[in-house]
């Protein structure tokens, strides 16, 4: 359901909570792409609901365009959204759920989708959670400099034009920590409202992440 959130600042935004039945095991902090907080996005939470998680999407485009959800065909709009976005701003954001959720589940892992996934690599730099997942993160090298504080899992398509190799050699160069996992696939291979949908790879990836998950969060 909707809730509303203050981040430090005073700014306040919509954010998306997804509770377990029973006690939560723990929560995640889902990051979005750069569509908003999509229908999509909504029923990965439930998925890890159901796992005994309270999960949580911050709408990070509040600040620049309340309400935003865009269609899969909308990514120029997106995009301007995204370049707009301050991270000092949007980290202020995702600290915020995850005060939220920490207060409800106690520890807390971040899970990134595209924009999101290069958000998860910062907040597992600087933010207090105990892990993080991230697929197919982009912008990889803005994130270059810091050290990763917690786990971080990997999950990238072979074939993904916004995450060429070359970028993701570096990223395992600059975090020889970092998990990678690739699957046979091209960018939001985890996406199942957009063609680029590969169903195996999906399946792999969400079994991988629930196994770190729960390692993490135990």
């Amino acid at each position: 359901m909707d809730h509303r959130l203050t981040a430090d600042d005073g700014h306040e935004f919509d954010c998306w909570m997804h509770s377990p039945d029973g006690a939560p095991r723990g929560g995640i902090v889902i990051l979005q792409e750069i569509f908003g907080v999509t229908q999509q996005l909504k029923s990965i939470a439930a998925q890890y609901a159901e796992q005994g998680y309270v999960v949580a999407i911050p709408a990070l485009f509040d600040r620049q365009k309340p309400a935003t959800v865009l269609g899969f065909d909308q990514g120029a709009v997106g995009r301007d959204l995204m370049m707009q976005a301050d991270i000092a701003d949007t980290s202020r954001d995702i600290a915020a759920a995850i005060q939220a959720v920490q207060a409800i589940a106690g520890k807390v892992a971040v899970m990134g989708f595209c924009w999101g996934g290069g958000l998860a690599i910062h907040a597992a730099q600087h933010l207090p959670v105990a892990g993080a997942v991230v697929f197919y993160g982009t912008r990889l090298p803005d994130f270059a400099g810091h050290p990763l504080r917690v786990p971080v899992q990997g999950h990238f398509g072979r074939h993904d034009d916004h995450v060429p190799m070359e970028m993701l050699d570096h990223a395992q160069a600059e975090w020889p920590e970092l998990t990678v996992h690739l699957y046979d696939a091209g960018h939001a291979f985890a996406n199942d409202a957009r063609p680029s949908y590969v169903a195996a790879a999906a399946e792999l990836a969400h079994a991988r992440a629930s196994d770190f998950l729960a390692q993490v969060l135990a």
